[in-house]
């Protein structure tokens, strides 16, 4: 099988702190180096919600060495699907990319307890993520 990646993702959201960070964990861990994975947000937050990075490692997934990232134009260019979570006009539009919108309650200033919904529901839309790339590489 090629070592190179079936599709490069990018998670969006304004803090690149919570809801990307859990996408783009959950992608890593399910579909390994099948998908290259990238987040990043227009105002990055100083580091990643201490209660998402709770919320996952309940999951087993540990998000704690992650750092929110600026956006940048090459990150964007770089990416095949491009999945905004709240950042609204701030993100640019490049022909040939896939964009989804995914409507996700912000987890900041919420406890684990509150970031669990929002945690599972990332996890159900990156299953269906997978399920698109896989379906797209066999045509």
């Amino acid at each position: 099988m090629s070592s190179t990646p079936a599709a490069s993702v990018l998670f969006v959201c304004v803090h690149n702190a919570g809801r990307s960070q859990m996408a783009a964990g959950f992608l890593t861990h399910i579909a390994g180096d099948r998908v290259e994975v990238r987040s990043a947000g227009s105002i990055p937050a100083d580091q990643v919600n201490p209660a998402a990075v709770e919320a996952m490692k309940e999951v087993g997934i540990d998000i704690s060495g992650q750092q929110p990232k600026i956006l940048t134009t090459e990150v964007f260019q770089a990416s095949d699907y491009v999945i905004t979570m709240g950042c609204g006009d701030a993100c640019p539009i490049f022909p040939g990319k896939k964009y989804l919108d995914w409507a996700l309650e912000d987890p900041a200033g919420k406890g684990v307890e509150s970031v669990r919904p929002i945690r599972d529901e990332i996890k159900t839309r990156i299953e269906a993520l997978i399920a698109e790339i896989d379906a797209q590489q066999e045509k």
